[in-house]
């Protein structure tokens, strides 16, 4: 399945569905969004007092993933197959996709393939009830850090590659602050994550 609504015209991705309403999931992201509203992103990415480490980590993961979604959705006519035909972030770093199941080797592609491939395999992630399990009581697997880590690392590559191919078609829509924070909120929140590593 394709992650775009059809054609790249369309110009945005499909979101996440959204985190059910009254839902623990949904309280831990509204806890997230008013601690982010204070204007501290350090305390907005610590893992609230008596929280679930897995749970916080899954919460934020899926928040990560629709805001890059957004705001890659907003710059899509500015990456084309012809401006971008390598997923890069400058000459000396230059991205190659495989997922490990339908591409084993990875392969060359244009920057708008490679992110439609590492959207649509996030999402595959983020639907998958085993690995981000969304009803109470059902654990997460052993190796849920790993995947996060996973997710969280190819997502910074859709940062480096805007900040690096794209940030003057950033600037003349008036983006920059959101890219800015976004991005800042998604350093603080990996950083902080280092620090509960065993």
């Amino acid at each position: 399945m394709s992650f775009l609504f059809g054609s790249r015209s369309s110009k945005t991705f499909k979101p996440k569905k959204n985190i059910p309403e009254g839902s623990h999931q949904y309280e831990l992201l509204k806890h997230a969004e008013a601690t982010l509203g204070s204007g501290n992103l350090r305390m907005a990415v610590m893992l609230p007092e008596g929280e679930d480490l897995n749970e916080w980590v899954a919460v934020n993961t899926v928040d990560f993933f629709n805001q890059i979604n957004m705001l890659y959705g907003t710059i899509t006519d500015f990456c084309t197959e012809e401006s971008c035909p390598v997923m890069s972030a400058g000459p000396k770093y230059e991205y190659h996709w495989a997922d490990g199941t339908n591409i084993k080797k990875p392969i060359k592609c244009s920057a708008p393939k490679y992110i439609d491939y590492l959207m649509t395999w996030v999402q595959d992630q983020l639907d998958d009830e085993t690995l981000f399990p969304s009803k109470i009581g059902v654990p997460f697997p052993k190796n849920f850090m790993s995947v996060a880590k996973t997710i969280l690392k190819r997502l910074f590559r859709v940062y480096a590659h805007i900040y690096h191919q794209h940030f003057d078609p950033v600037i003349q829509l008036q983006e920059e602050a959101h890219l800015n924070t976004s991005f800042k909120h998604f350093i603080f929140f990996v950083q902080e994550g280092s620090n509960h590593e065993a």
